[in-house]
């Protein structure tokens, strides 16, 4: 069975190539625009193009189903909880970093990018359930489908900034780091594309406080 970056790696490389004309749903072979939605295959890992019939099928949150669809909501989390400390004790090297539950392992997987791509972090589980009691909305990301998007500014002043978004837009955003990133830390291109990625994302997301 393939591993998060297995899925990770095979959607990174198709999204720097154009889609051919006529695509076709992956699973009733129907025609499908250049904007479609996706579906998680969970047993194979795998995320799949389909027409809006098929992605209706898959909509329900609480049925047990090998496909799930993936949601298409932003949500902005203010305030959010987590320290330097917190987010160093998570030993993740860089400043950014996407969360989700993976329940094929059954425990939350973390990626973040680099010159090579997206790597998978060796979370420390303790020290994530600390930033789960502290800040309970890393729980909201529906499994599989959904990602916590973690950003931790330069300055050692600014507070992390804490996002959920679709799996497969994240996907894509790492996809784009990789082809844009110069350099060891990425080069001026990346820092563009970080700041406009975020101002679209602050504008779009539902922002959603703390309870």
């Amino acid at each position: 069975m393939d591993g998060a970056f297995d899925v990770l790696a095979r959607i990174r490389a198709g999204r720097g190539t154009p889609r051919a004309q006529g695509e076709l749903c992956e699973m009733c072979a129907e025609p499908i625009a250049d904007e479609h939605q996706h579906v998680v295959n969970v047993e194979d890992r795998q995320l799949m193009c389909v027409c809006r019939g098929c992605y209706l099928l898959f909509t329900d949150t609480a049925a047990e189903l090998r496909y799930r669809a993936v949601p298409d909501r932003y949500l902005a989390f203010p305030d959010f909880a987590m320290d330097r400390r917190q987010w160093e004790a998570l030993q993740i090297p860089v400043g950014l970093a996407f969360f989700f539950s993976n329940s094929s392992l059954g425990r939350t997987v973390a990626f973040y990018p680099g010159p090579a791509g997206a790597t998978e972090s060796e979370l420390d589980l303790r020290a994530w359930d600390e930033v789960r009691t502290v800040d309970p909305r890393v729980d909201s990301p529906a499994a599989d489908t959904e990602a916590l998007l973690v950003r931790v500014p330069e300055d050692r002043d600014g507070a992390p900034q804490a996002y959920l978004l679709p799996i497969d837009a994240c996907y894509e955003f790492v996809g784009r780091l990789r082809m844009l990133w110069r350099g060891f830390d990425g080069g001026q291109e990346v820092r563009d594309y970080l700041e406009e990625f975020f101002g679209l994302l602050d504008a779009r997301a539902r922002a959603v406080g703390r309870a």
